[in-house]
């Protein structure tokens, strides 16, 4: 019965078949289905032609392997060697499809963080518009309350800031030329170096007003933890860690300097921010905007027994802080800047006048509140304050087993 079955469904796709192929001659100008075959390509073209395509995409392939990769196609699986990166950057298309940029460190001294996109504040925000309009009305606030620039050329060693300023200042900048920074470019580095107890002996408690933040450059090395030092030492609780991200996309090379007890290569420089009284991010919107900024600044590093700084650490502190009262430790000529006093035995000139420096504050020492950015920036959440409330442990009052969230035992969280 199945074998019956069988026969007749192989003989109706037959019969399908024969009429396919009478309407094929039909179609074609043919005498009758059999010499379809002559207009149409046969088996063994088609054939032919299947293998002439597997061969050109096996030379293609080929041909991009030995594009990619470093590898002697004459040596053996066993004994073939990997002597470049080129295989390890970025798509699928390599023999090693993987983002190895630590291997093309070792290989060819370019930085991983070279390859990070989008790193300037003008590509930043580019897909965040509100943060972009943020940053241009902060930037052009700070523009328009600036104070013209102050520099003062003196010996920090012996001058008394107290005594020469007259004024207490919102924002403490301090850039100290570290001994760190000799051993990196031994003879080219001229400016006499400071020891970080000589760092920690500036008074720098005396001229820090209440509420005032300070930023330490630090170094990568012993500074991490003599920085936290000074901070304890002058009055500020360390409360931010700004790191500068070097690339060296100019200057590609993995050993143009070693820290001796470093057991891996230093590209990063750190910043300690440190804070003396009370601010709160959620009450105290008139003397900081939180939240702008982040802790990360990737920008090229300078030339060779350079010490100058990424400006973008400027930008940071005079958006986070709306007090206009602004020092500069350690400047130069080149770091002058409107709306800071510059100090530092590197300036050649001075114009520094307590009496008039003092007149631009007079109506107010912080920036003014403004609507538009006040309704574009981050804020944090205000602290709960209790009260009554519907449901166990919403208001005041306990209700059921243990007390309220509004009891004299809780603490809101922040």
């Amino acid at each position: 019965m199945v074998i019956a079955e069988i026969d007749n469904l192989l003989t109706k796709i037959e019969n399908r078949s024969r009429k396919r192929r009478e309407r094929l001659a039909q179609v074609f100008g043919v005498a009758n289905g059999r010499r379809i075959g002559t207009v149409l390509n046969t088996q063994m073209e088609i054939a032919a032609r299947r293998k002439m395509n597997e061969v050109r995409w096996e030379e293609r392939h080929r041909r991009r392997r030995s594009r990619y990769s470093c590898v002697d196609e004459n040596e053996s699986e066993d004994n073939k060697l990997y002597h470049g990166s080129e295989m390890f950057l970025k798509g699928t298309q390599s023999a090693n499809p993987h983002n190895d940029y630590q291997q093309h460190f070792v290989d060819t001294g370019n930085r991983p963080h070279n390859y990070i996109r989008d790193v300037g504040v003008s590509e930043r925000f580019e897909e965040y518009p509100k943060l972009k309009e943020l940053i241009r009305l902060k930037d052009q606030q700070i523009k328009d309350y600036a104070t013209p620039p102050q520099y003062l050329h003196g010996d920090l060693h012996t001058l008394n800031l107290r005594e020469t300023l007259k004024t207490d200042f919102d924002i403490v900048y301090v850039d100290p030329p570290l001994e760190e920074y000799y051993r990196r470019a031994p003879g080219t580095y001229n400016t006499k170096t400071w020891t970080w107890d000589e760092v920690s002996n500036l008074r720098l408690d005396e001229i820090a007003g209440n509420p005032s933040f300070i930023f330490i450059w630090c170094g990568s090395a012993e500074g991490l933890d003599m920085g936290r030092q000074c901070l304890r030492k002058w009055g500020f609780r360390r409360c931010e860690d700004i790191c500068w991200i070097k690339t060296n996309k100019n200057r590609p090379g993995n050993t143009s300097y070693l820290e001796p007890k470093a057991l891996f290569q230093h590209t990063k420089e750190h910043c300690l921010m440190g804070i003396k009284g009370t601010v709160r991010r959620s009450t105290d919107g008139h003397i900081i905007h939180a939240n702008i900024d982040i802790d990360i600044i990737i920008d090229e590093e300078k030339t060779y027994g350079s010490t100058e700084k990424p400006e973008e650490i400027f930008n940071i502190m005079e958006r986070f802080c709306l007090g206009r009262r602004r020092l500069h430790l350690f400047g130069g000529d080149t770091s002058l800047r409107a709306g800071w006093v510059t100090v530092g035995p590197e300036i050649s000139a001075s114009n520094y006048n307590p009496e008039q420096y003092i007149s631009y504050f007079k109506e107010s020492r912080l920036l003014p509140q403004v609507t538009e950015i006040e309704n574009l920036r981050p804020k944090s959440p205000k602290p709960w304050t209790g009260g009554r409330g519907r449901g166990r442990g919403a208001g005041g009052l306990a209700r059921g087993r243990g007390r309220g969230r509004g009891g004299p035992n809780f603490v809101p969280t922040r």
